[in-house]
């Protein structure tokens, strides 16, 4: 599926589904003004970005107190301990790993994780 067409369809799943912490959402672009992910700016001013390109993601949600939450599928081989190996989750930093059993589905992952970080609003 084109990038563009998947970031808008995430962009409205989000502003849809999740008006209580979604504030707006925006398409990045690259050169030739070609969509490179999706960032949803949240009410308590962190932010999630959504990359995606083939079969490879990355779901990063950048809180204000520095910590990250983020689901991607990047084959660490440092990682290759995880059972879910190449998916994995980051927990709070870059260095606190575990497995992640998210969808390759974009739109199921994407409420998954706006649901996560809905509970994990601080």
């Amino acid at each position: 599926m084109d990038a563009e067409i998947t970031y808008l369809e995430l962009k409205n799943t989000a502003l849809q589904e999740f008006p209580d912490i979604v504030v707006s959402a925006s398409i990045l672009r690259g050169p030739l003004n070609v969509a490179k992910s999706l960032r949803l700016f949240l009410i308590d001013n962190s932010f999630l970005e959504v990359w995606i390109s083939g079969k490879k993601y990355s779901y990063h949600w950048q809180r204000t107190d520095e910590k990250i939450y983020r689901h991607d599928n990047a084959p660490h081989k440092k990682h290759k301990h995880i059972k879910t190996f190449p998916k994995h989750f980051h927990d709070g930093s870059e260095g606190n790993v575990k497995e992640s059993n998210l969808s390759d589905n974009p739109t199921i992952a994407i409420r998954y994780f706006l649901k996560f970080i809905r509970t994990n609003m601080s």
